[in-house]
């Protein structure tokens, strides 16, 4: 709201002053001035409302009818309507700007030279807030909030700013600022102290308690002293009183400048003929002459600025950080030129994001710290999401949802990682998040980093009795008895055989002269026995009966051994490997093994929706079947085509009631030594937890398959942004469900 006013020399003459809401002090040190300046004429103040100056611009030609022949505007505003009325009328007119301006110069400029696009400004008193909106009101790139102090309320809105702001900064004086440092801090806002700006009001900036800041580094902005000895008139060095007030002191400059440009006309002679609004007179000359002499005026002062009617006051101050608990210059600035001292840097600022993450073995889940013992997050998701921030440049945090994991629509309301980008707590969500179509309604998708994952069962590989004759097993007893009698009958047939052929060395000794073996009952039994073993029997008998025997039983004993050990090793390997089922239709068909889901899960969520797609199915086929105002024929089955397995897989998986974690789960498979339980989750999280246990098997194949990807909230640039680093090293990055942990967590090189 503005207001209008004036002030009026009573021979004939008026001075217009236009003034905004809060501007009450700077009326009074108007008046003051006016009355302490010695005019050779009578000054009288006359108030106007400035709304209606706004509403109805006939107001302003009122107030030059009335004798109005100088214009003084110290409204924040600019308005150009207004402002035109009393150009055009050629009526001297000037604006002096009263505002935080040279303080708001020192953010401005700070935030620039920091890459900022936004801030959060929190200020001691609320008529700032006007001064900042149209200080800032033509920068485009510029992201503002305001508040008026700190409270429960303000402070909890700035715990739910989405997203993050890059940058915070207090406006105040020494002593509020100690009081409002203090409240952020207790309040704990203050998470990134380098993103937080102190902007200093007044000159008693060296009694700030930096205890309260101690091991922060928080930016602190201040305007020069030389700027109180100018306007106190002591020079170069001075100490500035603890009640100068810098607005109203330059207030007072510009206005003593602005009357002694009107004593120099009413001393040369020059009148200021009263505005008629029906028939205005041209007074080109005295508009010129007003300009030229003000210009003059400010051109010698090194304070101030004066162009196109305006005159405003030239910044100068300091940028300075906490560091080690002192404070350290920075910079100088010199009304828009920036000197850097001691060869120091401004860093450029990172934008924030808040990364959205849920416990997901391996992508992403919580270990503690080896030094610290601190809970962080690691993962392969984890380690993408780092990466991806190296390569845009910007700074993070992990966000856990409060509710839920990745998320499930529920009343209409999201909850999960999927809630928080869609309600602005976080940014981007970099976990084992599916892509699916109800989801793409909310947020965006990146292309997958994950092809292709689903749902699988897993299984504990049964563990079979052990058994000092388990060897015994691999054949059947009626070979094994064949086994004993083929040996007994060739070792008596070698004895028999060697006694009485009038071939073998006992009964042929002319033609075996040397010494030979004797085939007893006894070594003849022996013979045959070692022939089982790699060493073999021994000498073969003479008689060509009795090597004919031999050759036919140690043929026997080759294919005997090559049996036994091809079975034994297949007895051994197929048995540990046999799973009692090998896909979801047969474990949904037997009653013997229990299975179930994570609770609320995605893969719980998979069997609801199946088994209500299946309810509606099968409402349809009814009505088409047994509808008798359906006519055709081809409709009426007496066969149900839709297999109704998805509602007995989610009956029995309630009765087994869902475990509330995957690693619950996990457990309860590795605990049923006998491969009676079954647990039904994600793939690529079995895969990863039978590669950590052997006990583990994975049963059947991959169903339901989905890709993974990186989701952002609708809209967002960071899409493309993430997108093109994707395309670019996404060779590089890609998990396949064949790597290994180690190979997961490769990550852009």
């Amino acid at each position: 709201m503005y207001y209008v006013s004036s002030y009026r020399k009573l021979s004939q003459q008026e001075r217009v002053l236009i003034k905004d809401k809060g501007q009450e002090q700077f009326v009074e040190r108007f008046k003051e001035v006016i009355a302490s300046n010695a005019l050779p004429v009578k000054v009288e103040t006359i108030l106007l409302n400035a709304e209606e100056l706004l509403q109805n611009i006939s107001t302003a030609c009122n107030a030059l009818s009335r004798g109005g022949n100088l214009v003084v505007d110290i409204s924040w505003s600019e308005n150009k309507q207004t402002k035109d009325t009393f150009v055009n009328a050629t009526v001297p007119y000037t604006k002096i700007d009263v505002s935080i301006k040279p303080f708001l110069d020192l953010l401005d400029q700070y935030l620039t030279l920091r890459n900022s696009s936004d801030v959060t400004i929190i200020f001691e008193d609320s008529s700032y807030i006007d001064q900042t909106m149209y200080y800032w009101l033509n920068t485009a790139e510029m992201r503002l909030i305001m508040s008026e102090t700190l409270n429960s309320a303000t402070i909890k809105k700035l715990k739910d700013i989405r997203p993050t702001p890059n940058n915070f900064a207090l406006f105040a004086s020494t002593q509020n600022m100690n009081k409002l440092v203090k409240t952020a801090v207790q309040e704990d806002i203050v998470k990134l102290p380098e993103r937080w700006n102190l902007v200093f009001l007044d000159f008693e900036f060296h009694k700030f308690n930096q205890a309260l800041v101690a091991n922060k580094p928080i930016n602190i902005l201040n305007v020069a002293m030389d700027i109180c000895c100018i306007l106190t008139d002591q020079g170069n060095l001075c100490d500035c009183p603890t009640d100068f007030n810098l607005r109203q002191q330059f207030f007072r400059r510009v206005l003593f400048l602005i009357l002694s440009s009107v004593e120099e006309m009413i001393a040369e002679g020059i009148e200021f003929p009263v505005f008629d609004c029906d028939e205005p007179q041209p007074r080109e000359q005295i508009h010129k002459v007003f300009e030229d002499l003000l210009a003059s005026n400010i051109e010698n002062d090194n304070l101030l600025v004066y162009n196109t009617s305006r005159v405003s006051m030239k910044t100068y101050g300091y940028f300075k950080v906490v560091k080690n608990n002192s404070i350290n210059i920075l910079a100088k600035y010199d009304d828009g030129v920036v000197h850097m001292l001691d060869n120091n840097t401004i860093k450029p600022l990172r934008a924030f994001y808040g990364i959205g993450v849920t416990h997901a073995i391996p992508w992403s889940y919580k270990k503690p710290d080896p030094v610290t013992g601190e809970l962080k997050w690691t993962g392969y998701c984890v380690d993408f999401a780092i990466e991806i921030a190296e390569r845009l440049k910007f700074d993070y945090e992990f966000v856990e949802p409060l509710q839920g994991t990745f998320g499930v629509k529920q009343n209409g309301i999201w909850n999960g990682v999927v809630g928080d980008l869609v309600a602005g707590r976080t940014d981007i969500a970099v976990t084992a998040l599916i892509m699916t179509a109800d989801k793409e309604e909310v947020v965006d998708f990146v292309a997958p980093y994950f092809e292709q994952t689903g749902i699988t069962i897993v299984m504990r590989k049964p563990v079979r009795k052990t058994s000092l004759f388990k060897f015994m097993t691999v054949l059947k007893l009626e070979v094994w008895f064949s086994i004993v009698a083929a040996l007994i009958v060739t070792g008596f047939m070698v004895w028999f055989l060697d006694k009485y052929s009038p071939y073998s060395a006992r009964n042929n000794k002319k033609a075996y002269p040397y010494p030979c073996r004797e085939f007893t009952l006894k070594e003849s039994f022996w013979f045959a026995l070692t022939s089982f073993t790699p060493q073999g029997g021994g000498e073969a008998p003479k008689a060509l009966s009795g090597r004919t025997l031999v050759a036919a039983y140690w043929l026997f004993v080759v294919l005997m051994l090559a049996t036994f050990t091809a079975n034994l090793a297949a007895f051994l390997t197929v048995e540990r490997m046999q799973a009692p089922v090998q896909s979801l239709e047969q474990l949904a068909r037997q009653s013997r093994i229990n299975y179930t889901v994570v609770k609320n899960s995605q893969t719980h969520q998979y069997f609801i929706n199946m088994k209500y797609a299946e309810d509606i199915l099968y409402k349809m086929w009814k009505e088409l079947t047994l509808n008798a105002s359906i006519d055709d024929g081809r409709y009426r089955v007496w066969d149900y085509p839709i297999k109704e397995q998805y509602g007995h897989i989610l009956l029995a998986i309630n009765d087994s009631i869902p475990v509330e974690s995957a690693q619950e789960g996990f457990d309860n498979v590795n605990e049923h030594l006998d491969a009676d339980y079954a647990f039904i989750h994600d793939s690529s999280e079995i895969k990863y937890a039978i590669s950590k246990n052997c006990n583990l098997t994975e049963v059947g194949e991959v169903f339901a398959e989905k890709p993974y990807a990186v989701a952002v909230q609708q809209g967002s640039h960071l899409q493309d942004d993430i997108s093109k680093v994707w395309s670019i090293h996404s060779h590089i990055v890609r998990p396949r469900p064949s790597d290994d942990h180690l190979g997961w967590r490769s990550i852009l090189l």
